[in-house]
């Protein structure tokens, strides 16, 4: 009976570091690729967009489809794959600190939700009414508007994302500098985006445009390849070690 007991667990952390090491390297795929998307959408509109800016109420913008619109399919994909990383951080974590992974699992719960969301009505509606002439609310929903509901949501989605980082962190224990760089990396990201939304708030207040929105995802998406990297190798020296490779 013990003997079988030790087996099933040895199988169910097989599963678990593989796919957590899988994951990770997936994550990091996927974050270099949105990456590279979305900074082919060149900014048309926004504190950054220079001579370029197409003005309210944004309805003259379906020149920019689908080139401005292909990073959000990958972003989805992107996301889900966080929220699976963030699970196998949880299975990872031991027993005396899954409250803090748990609490982190949550915050990514609600991150995938908004962000998904957001980039699925924002790919998947805005762009057919605009070429059907149904312009009415589109205004507000659109990603050209750096006043609108998507930014507002990006911005949310991200720092949930940022929260469930910081939560995480604690999971990672001195057990060796690989385990503490990840903690640093997830924790620090939280601090640099507190800092980062301090700062513009307090330069622009409320009209502070999509500056804070691009500042929080790439934080973010750096996080999720550095630590990407530095988890799949965590995984894998899980399967070493326990010789279930």
């Amino acid at each position: 009976m013990a003997v079988t007991q030790i087996s099933d667990n040895s199988s169910e952390q097989k599963i678990s570091h593989l796919v957590g090491f899988y994951t990770a390297i997936f994550t990091v795929i996927m974050t270099v690729v949105t990456f590279g998307f979305a900074i082919t959408a060149i900014p048309v509109s926004g504190a950054n967009c220079g001579d370029l800016c197409i003005e309210y109420p944004y309805l003259n913008t379906l020149s920019q489809f689908p080139k401005d619109y292909l990073w959000m399919p990958l972003a989805i994909i992107l996301t889900l794959s966080y929220l699976v990383l963030m699970v196998s951080i949880h299975v990872y974590a031991s027993n005396q600190r899954k409250i803090f992974s748990e609490i982190g699992l949550s915050f990514a719960l609600m991150a995938t939700m908004v962000l998904v969301g957001d980039y699925f009505v924002q790919f998947s509606v805005v762009p057919i009414s605009l070429m059907s002439g149904e312009t009415e609310g589109i205004t507000l929903l659109t990603q050209y508007n750096a006043h609108g509901a998507f930014i507002v949501l990006e911005e949310l989605g991200y720092l949930l994302m940022s929260l469930s980082f910081l939560f995480v962190a604690p999971v990672f224990i001195n057990k060796n500098r690989l385990e503490s760089g990840v903690r640093w990396v997830f924790a620090g990201s939280f601090i640099l985006t507190v800092i980062t939304f301090t700062l513009i708030s307090f330069n622009y207040g409320l009209d502070r445009q999509d500056r804070f929105e691009v500042a929080v995802i790439s934080i973010d998406w750096l996080v999720l390849i550095i630590n990407g990297i530095l988890l799949s190798i965590v995984f894998k020296r899980q399967l070493k070690e326990k010789k279930i490779a």
